[in-house]
């Protein structure tokens, strides 16, 4: 599993001794895997366990308190939604999740792009402790998306301006799902599995954070991320480490770096009569107002020693030219039931 999946140690970029190994072992990890961990991240332990701790309380909540922050009352795509309610690759996901962002007013008014109505405030649950906990935890993590884009800047020898421009197609805005995936149910078909979520890359910008807050599933379920040798394919499970996140490349990323540094394909499956999974899953963001034209030429006359690849995504080959709006058509096909509320026209 180490050799698939690489740990990498970020407290080693803070000594200029160990750094360039580092490096080294970052530029291998974004552009030949797509996957990895990174522990010594610089998270505090009790930022970290706050989250882990207040995830059964919130899911534990009456069904009428999750109602009050129905996703389905939010055309900012935020808040609760049951398992079964989002879909992925055409089929449902069996997981319930509340979905919280940087809190910002709404600002939308007619006139302006669609797609920038998905900025605005967050529906916060009735526990009180949520919101402190979650506000804090999208601190951090925003603090470490961009420390962890330096260093990848600095891992594909991009120039100063080529860096600066990259940080300055972030978003003020950052996403934060709160996960639980219920009990699978016992099937007759001991080789079948529950889809937790189905086969995707993520959309929502450049880098994902993933705490996987429940210990290792021994039964073959839990996160898998597809391998792809030549004209082979497999599954690989990416286990939980204590102390660790989840990093894995956001389409957009690859979009810019014309598939230098490739989005894996990635799921969650659980196994027959598994028990209960948690998650939580931070999405660092990337301006509505991105064009395609600026993105595929913001590296231009970078990447050099790096085999540009095919970048098989539906911006590219869609007809939407600013990310916002791709953005938009994908939260529509997953939760269509928001999308016919608040984006008819979509």
């Amino acid at each position: 599993m180490a050799s698939v999946i690489p740990t990498l140690d970020l407290a080693l970029a803070d000594d200029a001794a160990t750094r360039p190994a580092l490096v080294g072992d970052l530029r291998h990890a974004v552009t030949e895997v797509g996957f990895l961990y990174v522990v010594n991240h610089g998270v505090p332990d009790a930022v970290v366990a706050d989250v882990i701790r207040t995830l059964p309380e919130l899911f534990a909540l009456a069904s009428e308190a999750k109602d009050e922050v129905a996703l389905q009352k939010s055309p900012h795509f935020l808040g609760y939604s049951a398992a079964g309610t989002e879909t992925t690759a055409g089929r449902a996901d069996r997981r319930e999740q509340f979905e919280f962002a940087t809190e910002l007013e709404a600002s939308w008014v007619q006139g302006k792009p669609l797609y920038e109505r998905l900025r605005g405030p967050n529906q916060w649950p009735s526990l009180p402790s949520v919101r402190p906990i979650v506000e804090t935890y999208i601190a951090h993590l925003t603090r470490l998306a961009e420390r962890f884009l330096a260093l990848v800047c600095e891992a594909l020898g991009l120039s100063s301006p080529a860096r600066d421009k990259l940080f300055s197609f972030l978003s003020d805005q950052h996403r934060l799902k709160l996960i639980r995936y219920p009990p699978a149910p016992v099937q007759e078909d001991l080789a079948s599995q529950t889809q937790g979520v189905g086969p995707h890359k993520d959309s929502s910008g450049w880098w994902t954070f993933l705490l996987q807050a429940s210990p290792a599933d021994t039964s073959g379920g839990g996160l898998q991320v597809l391998r792809v040798e030549g004209s082979k394919e497999s599954w690989v499970s990416v286990p939980p480490i204590q102390g660790s996140f989840v990093v894995n490349i956001g389409q957009v990323f690859e979009v810019v770096t014309h598939g230098v540094c490739r989005a894996s394909t990635h799921r969650v499956v659980m196994a027959p009569g598994a028990g209960e999974r948690y998650s939580v899953a931070f999405f660092q963001g990337v301006k509505g107002a991105l064009t395609r034209a600026k993105a595929v030429g913001a590296l231009e006359g970078e990447l050099a020693g790096f085999q540009r690849k095919d970048v098989d995504s539906l911006w590219l080959e869609g007809n939407d030219e600013a990310w916002g709006e791709s953005q938009l058509r994908t939260k529509v096909r997953s939760h269509g039931d928001v999308g016919r509320r608040f984006y008819g026209e979509v």
